[in-house]
């Protein structure tokens, strides 16, 4: 039974930073799924799947995963860099390309 520690990354769709600043914890899978032959679901015997834990800091999903005795490993966070741009600079004289309808 392993676990993954890891901070998601923000939605790609949006500016907000929501569900962004949790770290979570999640249970790796240890059976194979199979397909269930009535209905055609994708099935497991793996209840641990089912849910994941979230934790304000990094140390807190660590002292968790200790204290219950879970192998982990962690995922390091990714800061992406704001790209500062500026609305004027799309009507420059001097763009690198040409402006056009």
């Amino acid at each position: 039974m392993t676990a993954r520690i890891y901070r998601p990354a923000p939605n790609a769709m949006q500016s907000g930073k929501g569900k962004s600043k949790q770290w979570v914890l999640v249970h790796e899978l240890d059976a194979q799924r199979s397909i269930d032959p009535l209905m055609g679901y994708t099935t497991s015997t793996d209840t641990k799947q089912q849910f994941r834990l979230t934790f304000e800091t990094q140390e807190e999903a660590e002292a968790y995963a200790q204290k219950n005795g879970i192998a982990y490993s962690v995922q390091p966070s990714h800061v992406p860099t704001p790209k500062r741009t500026s609305y004027p600079d799309n009507f420059r004289a001097d763009r690198k390309t040409p402006w056009t309808h």
